[in-house]
């Protein structure tokens, strides 16, 4: 039903008004699952709570519990409070049952420990308005709540809310003009980690038909690493790794003593490995049961054949994170080395630093790259470890397991301080949602703002995204193993073979997978 400017749809839990915006209908703040508090605390998500008349839907719902990282450049200072953590947004052209339209669901990204479905670079007008599609995003569970190994809860509580809201989606999305048949997911970084996951995860099974993956980060844990951390993160608190002793604390509170163990985390390097020199002592865990193995021999087993997929990354992924620590211009032979060491390619994941340890990933980079300063390969084996070949081993599996896959890199450099920062992790999202000037984009645009090169890569990297959603094609051809097709985004944008065959066969034989506890 639509009346000037604002429309009701009926869910299965209630009715809900959206208002109308720029040409779309917007539903923001709709409830897919009950609040995670009091006895829900640590659980599976529970369906909401059905409610009699009609729900304004004009207000994205509170951001979920997090640590205090990025906050001024993800909209989160001035997010609504409480404890409706679990909730989806819509952007449809118009909420008319008949109408099918393909649909995309936004994962996002944050090293799952922060994000907001709420934050203003995730506004996804554009998308939905230039693709003439429906577009969801949605909240999940982060940190403590949503990812710690804790007993007497299930395993990886953020990644059952990603599917309970697309179950959402399946069971209410063609009231707001979307074809539950049609569905594509996407996410960048914890987002495709994310994505990845659902990829390999029994209960997201026929839950989407694409997806979309930005800059897969490598980390996953086993159970044994994901339980060690736990214990090391409640007993900051002096507490238990357990669900009864953690539901102690507030919400609120408790992602505090998350964020006390991130200066720590390099104390355990020998017992987590490359994952003490991490940003995040969060991540999906291959626990056996919610996610049954490690997304690459997931899909290599053919988990994921019938799903069509995009996965791809940045040129310099890791520059980002150098430069909001200071590093970009500081990086010594030392710090080089260690870091070749610490991420470079071993016989297995998780080889840790020193005497013995990593010094054939050392020798292997040098031999590679034998020009290169420290910089360069400390940015280098950074940006491949991390995100690079973890993105292109997933296409690679996906083809192995009798899918098919399509890769893409983006080469466009942000403009913000002279280019320094390179197409670096990140950029990929103010590009593909337009919003330049709000979060990420912020930094990456700074003083410069939108010009007509960065639409054209913009309208380019969006144009492939929603072709994609609609007809299953990008506008490139598929990737396989002896051409190796490659989209690359620049300011001319060209299909090439793979840009990095030096790192490509540096980490060729290396096995990524769950990390293990060392000791």
């Amino acid at each position: 039903m639509t009346s000037a400017g604002a429309s009701v749809v009926r869910t299965h839990a209630g009715a809900v008004r959206g208002r109308q915006e720029d040409g779309l209908v917007v539903f923001r703040g709709i409830p897919f699952a009950e609040p995670p508090v009091g006895d829900a605390r640590f659980a599976a998500p529970r369906p909401v709570t059905a409610w009699d008349g009609t729900r304004d839907a004009f207000a994205f719902g509170p951001p979920p519990p997090q640590e205090s990282g990025f906050q001024g450049r993800t909209g989160l200072i001035d997010a609504p409070m409480g404890d409706d953590w679990l909730t989806v947004n819509v952007w449809t052209p118009d909420p008319d049952a008949a109408a099918r339209r393909p649909v995309m669901v936004w994962i996002y990204g944050g090293a799952y420990k922060l994000g907001h479905s709420g934050s203003p670079g995730y506004d996804a007008r554009r998308i939905a308005r230039d693709g003439d599609l429906v577009v969801v995003t949605l909240n999940y569970r982060l940190g403590v709540e949503g990812f710690a190994r804790i007993d007497g809860a299930p395993a990886n509580r953020g990644l059952l809310d990603q599917v309970a809201a697309l179950e959402w989606v399946r069971e209410n999305i063609a009231a707001f003009g979307g074809d539950p048949g049609r569905v594509t997911v996407f996410g960048e970084s914890a987002g495709a980690g994310s994505v990845a996951s659902l990829l390999a995860m029994p209960s997201a099974a026929g839950l989407f038909g694409r997806a979309i993956a930005q800059s897969v980060p490598g980390p996953f844990f086993s159970d044994g690493l994901a339980r060690d951390i736990a214990a090391a993160i409640a007993a900051e608190a002096g507490l238990r790794p357990t669900a009864a002793d953690l539901s102690s604390v507030d919400p609120r509170r408790l992602t505090a003593v998350g964020e006390a163990l991130g200066p720590k985390m390099r104390e355990f390097e020998d017992r987590w490995g490359m994952v003490a020199h991490t940003l995040t002592a969060f991540s999906p865990v291959v626990d056996g049961e919610v996610l049954p193995t490690a997304p690459w021999q997931a899909l290599a087993a053919g988990s994921a054949r019938d799903v069509e997929l995009i996965v791809g990354h940045t040129r310099n992924e890791y520059r980002l994170f150098a430069a909001l620590g200071g590093q970009l211009g500081t990086i010594t032979d030392e710090q080089a080395t260690a870091a070749l060491r610490t991420f470079g390619p071993g016989p297995g994941p998780g080889m840790a630093p020193g005497p013995g340890f990593g010094a054939d990933g050392e020798r292997a980079y040098r031999a590679a790259f034998p020009d290169a300063s420290p910089e360069e390969l400390y940015e280098w084996v950074h940006s491949d470890a991390v995100f690079r070949m973890p993105s292109l081993r997933l296409a690679e599996a996906q083809i192995a397991g009798g899918g098919r896959a399509h890769v893409y890199e983006l080469a466009w450099p942000a403009p913000a301080y002279g280019g320094a920062l390179g197409a670096c992790h990140g950029l990929d999202i103010p590009l593909l949602f337009g919003t330049f000037a709000a979060d990420l984009g912020l930094m990456l645009f700074a003083g410069v703002g939108s010009s007509p090169e960065a639409e054209a890569v913009s309208s380019r990297f969006r144009t492939a995204w929603t072709a994609f959603a609609t007809t299953g094609d990008p506008g490139w051809p598929a990737y396989d193993t002896e051409r190796r097709p490659t989209q690359v985004f620049d300011t001319e944008s060209v299909v090439t073979a793979y840009p990095h065959e030096t790192s490509r066969r540096l980490w060729e034989h290396h096995d990524f997978g769950a990390l293990p506890l060392l000791r």
